[in-house]
């Protein structure tokens, strides 16, 4: 009987590994899902603001229609009065008892244009009374409108919560299943170590006998990017690695009162670029919809990369060298990693 030359321990080693890039695979979907919900984020605080703006205008034009209300309400007055007056001194003024024709006919005009004046007056009144009353249905449909995208947002950050708790579980059970792994590979290093003993001297006297041998040499950096607003752009990025993920943010390292700033993803393209004096919307998706559309075999460092449907997803910028930065989802900082072109990539931009 031949012994076995696959050790008892491997096929556990194999599916303890497995099993952890599955449970990785979890975190990295999971972390996907937390960036798609910051940039939902991003989108409903931007419309909050749109709409607060509208809404400030729609006060503006309800304070204006309520004056205008107001002075029409006194021209009606005014007109009344006068209308009364007039009217009670025509009576009086029949012609079969005046003794002047003439002012007779001039009184009569001039009752007529009184008459004319309350007419216009009450008829302005009824406009403006209108327009207010549409303002103001607009103005109320505005902040339903406000209060809903708000919702939307706080829905997003609890959801994001939510998210960063499963994460962190899920990551506590990689740190296990890794824990189990050095442990198992540490046993069978120790059991080849043993059986191979005499030729691992043999090998150290050999190569004492040659000269010590250097590891190899580790790879090269990244390509510099080219020239103008991209390479700009990527040593401002570039400058921020470390800083930590934040909702929203769109603060670099070191700002007044913030010492260690923060970005989301699209918060950190937008100022990354706006370095290079190219100014970039806070959201992700409103960044694919204003770059140019840039084909794969075409990229240059400082072009965008977007995910998920329109680019509202997620961004990231690549760097060169088959890799990207990028301020991936809350718990994590601004890294650079490999190009990802996989699900979810909806194309390259250039801004």
């Amino acid at each position: 009987m031949l012994p076995s030359s696959r050790p008892a321990g491997a096929d556990a080693l194999s599916s303890a590994k497995a099993q952890a890039a599955q449970i990785e695979q979890q975190v990295q979907a999971i972390g996907q899902q937390i960036s798609a919900l910051g940039q939902q984020y991003d989108a409903a605080e931007a419309r909050v603001a749109a709409l607060n703006a509208e809404i400030t205008s729609t006060q503006s034009k309800i304070s204006q229609d309520r004056q205008q209300v107001q002075k029409d309400l006194r021209t009606l007055r005014k007109s009344a009065i006068n209308a009364y007056v007039n009217d009670g001194q025509a009576a009086a003024a029949n012609p079969l008892f005046a003794s002047n024709q003439s002012s007779v006919v001039a009184q009569q005009e001039y009752n007529q244009v009184a008459e004319g004046d309350v007419g216009a007056a009450v008829a302005d009144l009824h406009t403006a009374q209108s327009e207010l009353a549409q303002q103001v249905g607009t103005l109320r449909t505005q902040q339903s409108q406000a209060s809903q995208a708000a919702a939307t947002a706080h829905n997003a950050v609890q959801q994001d919560q939510s998210l960063v708790n499963q994460r962190d579980a899920t990551l506590a059970q990689v740190k296990g299943q890794i824990a189990t792994l050095v442990q198992q590979q540490a046993a069978a290093a120790a059991a080849a170590a043993a059986a191979a003993a005499q030729r691992q001297i043999a090998t150290a006297q050999n190569a004492a006998g040659q000269g010590a041998g250097g590891s190899p040499p580790p790879p090269p950096p990244p390509p510099p990017a080219a020239g103008g607003a991209g390479s700009v752009a990527v040593a401002a990025a570039e400058s921020q690695i470390g800083v930590p993920y934040v909702w929203g943010g769109e603060s670099p390292r070191g700002t007044p009162g913030d010492p260690s700033g923060g970005f989301d993803c699209s918060g950190l393209t937008a100022w990354s670029w706006g370095q290079a004096g190219v100014p970039l919307p806070h959201y992700s998706g409103a960044q694919m919809a204003d770059s140019t559309p840039v084909p794969i075999s075409d990229l240059q460092p400082g072009d965008l990369l977007f995910y998920g449907p329109g680019g509202s997803q997620h961004v990231a910028m690549y760097v060169g060298g088959g890799e990207m930065i990028e301020s991936p989802y809350t718990g994590a900082s601004v890294w650079i990693t490999g190009l990802r072109l996989g699900s979810g990539f909806a194309g390259a931009g250039r801004p």
